[in-house]
């Protein structure tokens, strides 16, 4: 599939093609990659020489990168060395309308090529079937749906993914390796944002000029699906809006 900047609305992959490498060999790669990069904190690669290492060892089409549009800091250190990539866009049919905005803003500020991918049903189809506000009465099958067999299905073209998981995030989230091995999806998975702070993050943000949501200004350190999203107060938990009064903390992506 040809890589080009730019936005391919309802694209997705199709299932492994034939050229891609096999299950054994990625799964070689990513464990290279963790004793390379470091697997301890004090002695791990930057951000930059984690793309590095990817460009070093992947083709730009055999690459993917998993944004949510809370802002395209991932994105963007990503292109810096590998123009082109496609960034894949979980389109729930439940966004906020300003995280469309970022969406279609990082298509085009960035050398990338956003791919919108599309659950299997739209929203009125899943109504009809398991009834109204699913994410309200069983938030996993909810986000199962509509985001982890979908992305499953995309990540089915490519060898490796690039996510912004950060260690600070959420106690789940405290032992992110920045390259491991993601047996559920069958490819390399890469966190090179995973020692970065918050306040890192938007540093990087205003010092290269990336496009971030204008929710992140009101209180959305974390944003998601727009029914399962409240602000955060100052000093909370940055995850602490997502699923709020529910005994949820992850989607189901990086587990």
């Amino acid at each position: 599939m040809e890589t080009t900047t730019g936005l391919d609305t309802g694209a997705s992959r199709p299932t492994r093609p034939t050229g891609l490498r096999s299950r054994d060999e990625l799964r070689a790669l990513a464990e290279a990659g963790n004793l390379e990069l470091g697997s301890s904190t004090a002695h791990e690669a930057s951000a930059g020489d984690v793309v590095a290492w990817v460009a070093e060892h992947f083709a730009t089409d055999a690459a993917a990168v998993a944004c949510s549009m809370a802002d395209a800091v991932l994105p963007h250190v990503i292109a810096e060395q590998l123009p082109g990539v496609d960034v894949l866009f979980l389109d729930t049919g439940y966004h906020f309308p300003e995280t469309y905005v970022t969406r279609d803003e990082v298509a085009r500020a960035l050398d990338v090529r956003i791919v919108d991918v599309l659950p299997e049903q739209t929203v009125a189809e899943q109504d009809a079937e398991f009834g109204a506000e699913l994410f309200a009465r069983d938030p996993g099958l909810c986000c199962a749906r509509r985001k982890v067999e979908p992305l499953q299905r995309a990540l089915g073209g490519y060898e490796v993914w690039f996510t912004g998981v950060r260690r600070e995030e959420a106690p789940t989230r405290s032992n992110t390796p920045l390259v491991q091995w993601d047996e559920r999806n069958g490819l390399v998975k890469v966190n090179p944002l995973a020692a970065w702070t918050f306040d890192e993050l938007l540093d990087y943000a205003g010092a290269h000029q990336v496009p971030v949501n204008l929710l992140m200004s009101h209180g959305y350190p974390s944003i998601g699906c727009e029914p399962c999203t409240k602000p955060v107060a100052a000093g909370e938990d940055p995850r602490s809006g997502r699923w709020a009064g529910l005994a949820k903390t992850e989607c189901g992506l990086h587990l």
